[in-house]
């Protein structure tokens, strides 16, 4: 089985990593995830708009959170509360933020776990915000693609599984929705955290 590495963000100085407090980001059925991590990929950023009031409303609880922390951090960054994709996201955006990411976006996650739980303690409702910062989410996106189709290639080539290296639930929605998306391959996840990853197989 071939193993195919994927490459890694910045390293900072929090390499811990985080378990999901609120939501399951990883659809174990491994089909086409619309669970956490569709991460707007391709959809319009929609501002307040009818039957999208609670989704707002969440981002604004979880970008008084995050303003509350960079205050304490004392980090400088603009802060968009929006909905996209059907879910409620924050961003920050600023100069100086990698710390805010941590290796391979540990930290960040750990963030935005805080951030939920900041507003399931106001609305009493389990949230799929996301959060991002400095445009990690986009940037990673962007290599998880590669990452997707250069293990697709290889599975096209040799007619063999490829076994990607442990990623978060976040990065393997990202590969999951490359792979599901050409044909004769198909991926699922194996293992339990933090060492699940993505195996993508050849299909008939």
């Amino acid at each position: 089985m071939t193993e195919t590495s994927i490459p890694h963000a910045e390293q900072s100085l929090d390499e811990e990593e985080i378990t999901p407090l609120a939501v399951d980001d990883d659809d174990e059925t491994d089909a086409p995830e619309t669970d956490d991590d569709t991460e707007a990929t391709s959809g319009t950023r929609v501002k307040k708009a009818a039957g999208e009031g609670d989704l707002f409303r969440q981002s604004e609880i979880a970008a008084d959170y995050v303003e509350g922390l960079l205050d304490i951090l004392d980090y400088d960054g603009d802060i968009d509360e929006l909905v996209a994709g059907g879910r409620p996201m924050v961003e920050v955006v600023g100069a100086g933020l990698q710390n805010l990411v941590g290796q391979r976006g540990a930290t960040l996650e750990a963030l935005q776990e805080l951030a939920r739980l900041a507003v399931f303690r106001q609305t009493g409702t389990p949230s799929r915000l996301l959060l991002d910062v400095g445009g990690y989410r986009a940037n990673r996106r962007k290599e998880l693609a590669a990452v997707a189709k250069n293990a697709v290639e290889k599975v096209k080539e040799y007619g063999e599984p490829v076994r990607l290296d442990p990623m978060s639930a976040f990065e393997r929605k990202c590969v999951h929705d490359v792979v599901n998306a050409m044909s004769g391959v198909a991926s699922e996840s194996e293992g339990v955290e933090p060492s699940r990853r993505i195996v993508v197989r050849p299909v008939d």
